[in-house]
């Protein structure tokens, strides 16, 4: 009416779904512009993982790959599935300062939030894909293979002596290989041969 103090009117903002206040935006009163967010807000229990992969590993990950997080704080690794691999990759610089190709993949975790209750959103997980796994698989440390002519060979000890055998490799992952043929189960391989060993050489563990 005749006052020359603004007009105030307290409002309810409703958010659009129930959940936990994850960030304040607007931590004071104040006038705040249209469409200026006030406060996020999240499911806990419905947490998404976010992972940054370079794209020639993106390539071998799909919708429904299973995901290990590991190193998140808790007693035990936590189960997650892949829901998304973005089609656009992005130029990133590395810590030793090389360019490289990224994708963002985003995951649902799907161990129980009673397995979880203290990850929050933010929080620092390291994944790990499963691209391909096989119950019965036979490995053997990369650091045995060698390349021989066209193919791959390892040496195996038998009664004390090297003895040279072409091997045949499926899958590989990180310090080992899958086996396709070439090895036996329980067989002893020589890691890191030096270049002069020869078949027939008597050899000796260290």
């Amino acid at each position: 009416s005749g006052s020359d103090n603004a007009l105030r009117v307290a409002r309810v903002v409703r958010a659009p779904a129930a959940g936990r206040v994850l960030q304040l935006h607007q931590r004071s009163a104040g006038f705040v512009n249209a469409g200026e967010p006030l406060v996020d807000i999240g499911d806990a229990d419905k947490l998404e993982v976010a992972v940054r992969v370079l794209s020639r590993d993106a390539v071998r990950i799909h919708p429904g790959t299973r995901v290990i997080l590991d190193q998140w704080g808790g007693d035990h690794p936590l189960e997650a599935m892949v829901t998304r691999v973005e089609p656009v990759g992005e130029t990133e610089v590395s810590a030793l300062g090389v360019e490289e190709q990224r994708v963002t993949v985003l995951a649902s975790i799907t161990s129980p939030p009673a397995e979880r209750s203290r990850l929050g959103a933010g929080y620092r997980v390291l994944a790990r894909f499963i691209i391909w796994s096989a119950p019965d698989a036979l490995r053997v440390p990369t650091a045995a293979v060698f390349t021989r002519g066209e193919g791959a060979a390892a040496f195996v000890v038998e009664d004390g002596r090297a003895a040279l055998r072409p091997v045949t490799l499926g899958h590989r992952a990180g310090l080992s290989a899958e086996v396709v043929s070439g090895l036996r189960e329980g067989d002893v391989v020589i890691v890191h041969p030096a270049n002069d060993i020869e078949a027939g050489e008597r050899v000796a563990p260290r």
